[in-house]
């Protein structure tokens, strides 16, 4: 299977140290690949330089064949990769359909969006019963939906999602990997960036371990889940 995403050898540069030290990965198409790692691994560092936030100072970013190592991040969404951020961060005074229409800022055709939101609706029917609420108002497992949503408005072929689980109750995280495994059974490939290892290994395809800024481990999911140096770190 050909690889949507490749990341080669990049090297991540804050305050003049290195924070990413040579990563290099593969996104399949059509799969979910997630990227596992303690706080201060260097995952979310890594998500921002393939959105170009924090630009890789060395290495190469290939996306469907083309480098997108140095262009600007609004070219990047242009060309197909949306986020959804860590923490959600919807807009706090924006309806929960504002919200979803923000996702949408690169296409001028209303019938285009109407359409989008539909399909976001049929996804979440929970969100077309809220249509109209402040997203500020709804609850944590609601403003998930508002937020996956809104990075579905711009029909990615790749969406980055950065830690799903991130402070939901066990319930709203079970619902929320449900909901990713429908989003990629749409043909929609995703890299997943996560702590919450089990719940993210039975879902995932292929996976990578970071540790310190570096890949430490990699393989399929059951291979990830059969490695001893990933067992003694997440399992116990």
């Amino acid at each position: 299977m050909a690889a949507l995403l490749e990341i080669d050898g990049i090297y991540t540069t804050y305050d003049k140290a290195d924070v990413l030290h040579g990563i290099s990965l593969a996104v399949e198409a059509g799969t979910i690949t997630c990227l596992l790692g303690s706080n201060g691994a260097g995952k979310t560092t890594l998500v921002r330089s393939i959105l170009g936030l924090t630009p890789a100072r060395a290495g190469r970013i290939i996306f469907n064949g083309i480098d997108i190592t140095r262009l600007a991040t609004h070219k990047i969404i242009a060309a197909g990769i949306a986020c959804i951020p860590e923490g959600r961060k919807v807009f706090p005074k924006f309806t929960a359909e504002e919200n979803l229409r923000v996702g949408a800022y690169q296409d001028a055709s209303e019938t285009i969006i109407r359409g989008r939101i539909a399909e976001i609706f049929r996804i979440f029917p929970r969100l077309a019963e809220r249509r109209g609420q402040l997203a500020g108002t709804m609850s944590g497992g609601e403003q998930a939906m508002v937020s996956i949503g809104r990075g579905l408005m711009c029909a990615p072929k790749l969406l980055l999602i950065d830690e799903p689980s991130l402070g939901l109750s066990p319930r709203l995280v079970q619902e929320n990997f449900n909901i990713i495994r429908q989003i990629n059974d749409r043909g929609i490939s995703i890299l997943l960036v996560e702590q919450n290892v089990r719940q993210t290994l039975a879902i995932s395809t292929r996976g990578y371990v970071l540790a310190k800024g570096r890949v430490v481990a990699a393989g399929t999911a059951a291979e990830l889940r059969g490695q001893q140096q990933v067992r003694e770190a997440y399992f116990g």
